[in-house]
């Protein structure tokens, strides 16, 4: 399983700090993702606020209880570094040796379905950017998930 975060953009203005993002430089709401291994998302949390970070919001959701749960192992990005024995994430740091570069480039290449789940999630135009109530995201987005499964299906 592919464990990932993304930003739901949102129109909100200067005065609304906690929804600001200073990882992407804008407002908008944390969203978790979970996909298999082909890419195809399998679950989406509920929104947090875009300030919150990937680890913590995955500490909220139980990202991965859930993951250990279904007998499986999980793949994150750094952002997910220390989260959990079955979540792996990529070594940190500069200047590391070559077999732990080329373990990141492996990393990498397993974890990209879960980038490209994603992407045909904000496919949608809805998810562009909110122009509702930021708090409806969580709702927003899983209302998409099963219309994309349905589409897939």
């Amino acid at each position: 399983m592919i464990i990932d975060g993304t930003l739901i953009a949102c129109d909100r203005v200067g005065a609304d700090r906690p929804y600001y993002s200073g990882k992407h430089k804008q407002h908008g709401m944390n969203i978790q993702v979970v996909a298999a291994p082909d890419g195809e998302p399998l679950w989406t949390s509920w929104s947090l606020l875009g300030s919150v970070h990937d680890t913590r919001a995955a500490r909220v959701w139980r990202t991965a209880e859930r993951v250990k749960a279904s007998g499986l192992l999980g793949l994150g990005d750094k952002g997910y570094a220390g989260l959990s024995e079955v979540v792996f994430c990529p070594f940190k740091g500069r200047g590391k040796p070559q077999w732990k570069k080329d373990a990141n480039s492996e990393h990498a290449k397993l974890r990209s379905p879960g980038e490209r789940a994603i992407a045909q999630l904000k496919n949608w135009d809805v998810l562009r950017r909110l122009r509702c109530c930021p708090h409806r995201a969580g709702e927003i987005t899983r209302a998409v998930l099963v219309l994309q499964l349905r589409e897939a299906g």
